[in-house]
């Protein structure tokens, strides 16, 4: 080590070279005035919790970036025009046929530019992960109580997320102009049309004049390439530094609480397990879009639109409203020469607006309800929130019957079935599915509850079978470890809110009577039949039961035996065995 770099110095400042590098000394001018330094040294070493669910939103993350890279690659030889011109590509089959600017550019991408095909399928299968990530994302987020106080804020940011990226899927496979995407787009032009008043004049301004237009996919492309990705980047952004400054949620477990975060560093733990998850979805990614065929587009043809589909169908995403349109019947309604087309209005523009609107509001729904104002950064286990667990479930129901009416073509043709009785029994099952699945995932999760509360107060099953004097058998019981004792201990007892008096001393009603009064209700319903977790009473009378018991069991056998040698939670022991009477 060279002298001028040994401190000496036992000063409280830090000691430093007498000849400072030009690096070190642009790094200095720069934290001079920006201040950098302690900014980056705090949040490079923020904490964040372990666990395989937060993985989920990473997928979403990551699968974002592939969108990016990939969408980058297309955009240099993609031609958002729909001039007519005539193919002459490598695609013999096509040859000579009429076709717009936009679809030969496709064709040009997928056969005549090198990985052009590969970055294609890669591009839409990442479309197809990043949405289907933030489904489940949002699902984890929901089932686990993340959206609490104070993350309400990121929960609709979130939502905001989902939207954006279903529009941004549908006008990113309306770009090659292929049959299959124009029978999209002129469903989505009758889908403006069904709306009251500004229907026809939403549709006239978006494309550019009577469908098709000349319009439709150069705008389409500048929404798909710059104004929703724009908006996603700031919205993403967002998210993650609300995420940052909120800090990580964690699941409750041995020195965890509501005021800490046990987990791992930003640096270096947490950005190389980060750094290594992005390749994996990457290459995963890469490896789907190399051997499964995606959007093949040559196979469908240049859009014609005196021609559709058969058996067209939209990306996944869209098919519980398209579901919803197949099973509507078709009602319309005639108001001073008005014609609504309820049969369209409905599904496709009042019901997905309803459906955001629910998923946007459940966080604040829920807090009225409860009138739960804490700070929350332990997660609950769905089976200790019923209630809330239920309503995402029949929410599921719901969607999952919908996004299975969008394909009741092809059910009735694979398994050879009516198609009007399989749109009869969707139409009955999308109202008494919901409920049903709502009754039995509660109560479920009301079972589990009292499972947990079993366990708790007389151990778990070891799988031994014990036979007293008297002849009767029972199995064992052992105590549960302390770790895990304490996970399932690790949740607040739920409070059913209670209204004050209705009326003052003068008999003056309050203005919020009703209001207090129908909360009161609401929260009976939802906490009403919850398990609570045992009192400390009742912990330490199991425990002083258990300890007679056990007790009395070892006096009975002719070794010593804690059991643990049978149950697979410790390591066995040749000498000590059980007695048989």
């Amino acid at each position: 080590m060279s002298a001028d770099t040994v401190a000496r110095t036992n000063g409280k400042t830090a000691a430093k070279p007498e000849k400072p590098s030009k690096v070190g000394a642009a790094a200095t001018w720069a934290d001079d005035r920006l201040g950098l330094a302690g900014l980056a040294k705090k949040n490079l070493r923020k904490v964040f919790p372990d666990h395989w669910s937060f993985m989920l939103g990473e997928i979403a993350l990551w699968s974002f970036v592939v969108l990016l890279l990939t969408g980058v690659f297309l955009t240099l030889w993609y031609r958002p025009s729909m001039a007519e011109v005539v193919y002459d590509g490598s695609y013999s089959p096509l040859r000579g046929l009429e076709m717009s600017e936009a679809y030969m550019s496709a064709l040009h991408i997928s056969f005549d530019i090198r990985g052009g095909l590969l970055m294609r399928q890669v591009h839409h299968w990442a479309a197809m992960i990043f949405i289907a990530s933030m489904f489940v994302h949002m699902m984890r987020v929901y089932f686990t109580g993340a959206f609490r106080k104070p993350r309400e804020l990121n929960w609709v940011i979130g939502c905001l997320l989902l939207i954006l990226g279903t529009l941004e899927g549908f006008t990113g496979y309306s770009l090659p102009d292929d049959l299959l995407s124009g029978t999209g787009i002129r469903a989505a032009d009758g889908f403006m049309k069904s709306i009251p008043v500004i229907g026809t004049y939403a549709s006239f301004f978006l494309f550019g004049g009577e469908f098709p237009g000349d319009s439709i996919i150069p705008r389409l492309y500048t929404v798909h390439v710059l104004l929703i990705p724009g908006v996603l980047l700031a919205l993403i952004a967002a998210h993650m530094l609300l995420l940052v400054y909120h800090k990580h949620t964690q699941w409750p477990g041995p020195g965890r609480t509501e005021g800490n975060v046990v987990g791992f560093p930003m640096l270096p733990v947490y950005a190389a397990k980060a750094g290594g998850f992005f390749f994996i979805v990457f290459g995963v990614l890469t490896l789907m879009g190399g051997i499964i065929t995606i959007n093949p587009v040559w196979a469908y043809g240049p859009y014609n639109p005196a021609e559709v589909t058969a058996g067209s169908q939209p990306d996944w995403y869209m098919g519980w409203p398209d579901g919803a349109l197949r099973i509507m019947p078709g009602i319309e309604s005639h108001f001073f020469g008005l014609t609504l087309s309820w049969n369209v209005l409905l599904p496709i523009i009042v019901l997905p607006g309803v459906m955001f609107t629910i998923l946007l509001m459940l966080p604040f729904i829920e807090s009225w309800i409860t009138q739960d104002k804490r700070d929350h950064h332990l997660l609950q286990r769905p089976r200790n929130a019923p209630t809330r667990t239920a309503t995402m479930v029949a929410l599921m129901t719901f969607i999952g019957l919908l996004w299975a009416a969008g394909g009741n073509d092809i059910i009735a043709i694979k398994m050879n079935l009516s198609i009007n009785q399989i749109t009869y029994f969707i139409r009955a099952a999308v109202f008494i599915g919901p409920v049903i699945a709502f009754i039995i995932t509660r109560r479920w999760c009301i079972s589990l509850q009292r499972h947990d509360n079993e366990k708790l107060l007389h151990g778990y099953e070891s799988g031994i079978i014990m036979r007293d004097a008297q002849g009767g058998y029972s199995e064992r019981h052992l105590p549960l470890p302390l770790e895990r004792a304490y996970t399932l201990t690790a949740r607040d007892r739920d409070e059913i809110f209670v209204p004050q008096l209705t009326t003052d001393d003068n008999g003056v009603s309050s203005p919020t009577a009703r209001k207090d009064k129908l909360r009161g209700r609401l929260s009976q319903l939802w906490y009403g039949d919850n398990v609570q977790k045992p009192t400390r009473e009742e912990l330490d009378e199991a425990h002083h039961h258990a300890e007679l018991e056990h007790a009395h069991e070892v006096a009975m056998s002719g070794h010593a035996a804690d059991g643990h040698q049978f149950d697979g939670r410790a390591d066995s022991v040749s000498d000590n065995q059980l007695s048989s009477r």
